[in-house]
């Protein structure tokens, strides 16, 4: 490696508590809903999650890591982040913006307790993505099946 090249930092993601969908179904029907009402009012249709503080390791997570979603107690599904963009809303507070890749991509099931804010999850603490290739069986597998195997630490 030439003298003069950082070495690339490692990718980090953030794990956060979905509130509302009670399923990816529900967590996909939401972005479905909210991509065609900014499509409808002009805006970018990108998905994106509000948070009130800035990763302040936003260089090892925007393009290349991911948020994973806990939802009901269980860590299930993850979207990649494509950028983070801190603004000061309307009453001059400071907030960030995840932008959000729109496919929600399933993975093995984690028991998970309540937190608040965000946590960061390191690349070798993630839950490997459900695909046939991957996961067998567990891709095909209801959510919800896989859900309880997961809270009985089967899977």
């Amino acid at each position: 490696m030439p003298a003069f090249a950082k070495p690339a930092s490692p990718i980090l993601h953030l794990l956060k508590l979905s509130v509302g969908p009670a399923s990816i179904g529900d967590l996909e029907a939401r972005i479905a809903r909210n991509r065609d009402e900014a499509i409808g009012l002009g805006r970018d249709p990108a998905p994106v999650h509000t948070t009130r503080m800035v990763p302040t390791r936003a260089a090892e997570i925007a393009g290349r890591g991911s948020i994973y979603w806990v939802i009901k107690g269980t860590l299930l599904c993850r979207q990649a982040i494509t950028a983070i963009v801190p603004f000061t809303d309307s009453d001059g507070i400071g907030r960030c913006r995840l932008v959000l890749d729109p496919v929600v991509t399933a993975v093995a099931p984690r028991p998970c307790r309540p937190f608040q804010g965000w946590r960061y999850l390191k690349a070798d603490d993630a839950p490997a993505d459900l695909d046939a290739r991957t996961a067998g069986g567990l891709a095909e597998m209801p959510e919800a099946l896989r859900r309880e195997l997961a809270g009985l630490g089967l899977i």
